[in-house]
């Protein structure tokens, strides 16, 4: 066995059906496509969503909501992944290149601390944004709080 005699399984491989090869093939005539209409003409192509003339759906639903092209896409840190941090690690003073080092962000989006969890420790954090909560509580916690 090589290359040069493999073969497809028997029955695996079937001659495709020619149409519109004369009335005596059985596939003549109207060659499978029927009579008018749309569909028996050369050039069809049918155009997405269209629905036989009934309103299509995307006109019938309504439209809402909107997405603004510059809106800024902030990475979420929680005050307990702070908290947690600075535990671990030992620190004082957070910014974005511990955040990084930690595998919270991957230092390419902006930071947006949020106030999920509680602070116990006294820390300075740096990011680009703050919650209202979670800026108070690092405040009452006798932190600081920088944004760049």
């Amino acid at each position: 066995m090589d290359l040069s005699n493999l073969k497809p399984a028997v029955g695996s491989v079937q001659k495709k059906t020619r149409i519109g090869r004369g009335a005596g093939s059985g596939k003549g005539g109207t060659s499978t496509r029927g009579h008018k209409g749309a569909k028996s003409r050369s050039g069809y192509s049918r155009k997405i969503g269209f629905e036989g003339g009934q309103m299509p759906l995307q006109r019938r639903l309504p439209k809402f909501g909107f997405k603004p092209l510059n809106r800024t896409e902030y990475k979420a840190v929680n005050l307990v992944d702070l908290e947690r941090l600075a535990e671990t690690a030992g620190i004082e003073k957070i910014g974005v290149a511990e955040l990084v080092a930690a595998g919270l962000i991957n230092g390419k989006q902006p930071v947006k601390i949020l106030a999920t969890g509680r602070l116990t420790r006294k820390l300075a954090v740096e990011a680009n944004a703050f919650s209202a909560a979670a800026e108070k509580a690092i405040v009452e916690a006798g932190g600081s709080v920088t944004k760049i």
